[in-house]
């Protein structure tokens, strides 16, 4: 998992995964996988997912890099704490999944809150086991 700046101020952890690294053979089927971890966990409540590809090749002016093939993401929240109205601009959470001729490019925005953090980014390195 790598730790990077998109941006010039977005933290973001993201992994690469080589096809032949996982036994997953979709986006969709990664997708499928989180959410089994989501809806398992005791604090997380599951939101959505979102079809980025689909959406923005709808659009008129969309434009895709013709290296993604597919690209969701899964929304939820961890929310179990209220403490400032702020706490509301860093939620909910998201894992995007990107699938590249070669790879799946997993990634999501750092949250404030490092079990949060270590939790995404255990529930993502579990893919590859």
């Amino acid at each position: 998992m790598k730790q990077k700046i998109f941006k010039d101020k977005y933290h973001i952890f993201e992994i690469e995964f080589k096809k032949d690294e996982l036994k997953y053979k979709s986006v969709d089927e990664i997708i499928n996988a989180l959410q089994v971890k989501i809806d398992a966990h005791p604090v997380i409540a599951f939101i959505s997912i979102f079809d980025q590809y689909a959406h923005t090749s709808a659009l008129e002016m969309g434009e895709i890099n013709e290296s993604i093939k597919a690209a969701k993401n899964i929304i939820f929240c961890f929310g179990k704490e209220l403490p400032t109205p702020e706490v509301l601009a860093v939620r909910p959470r998201s894992i995007g999944v990107c699938e590249l001729e070669d790879s799946y490019v997993i990634n999501y925005l750092e949250a404030p809150n490092e079990a949060a953090n270590d939790t995404m980014e255990n529930f993502i390195k579990s893919l590859k086991d």
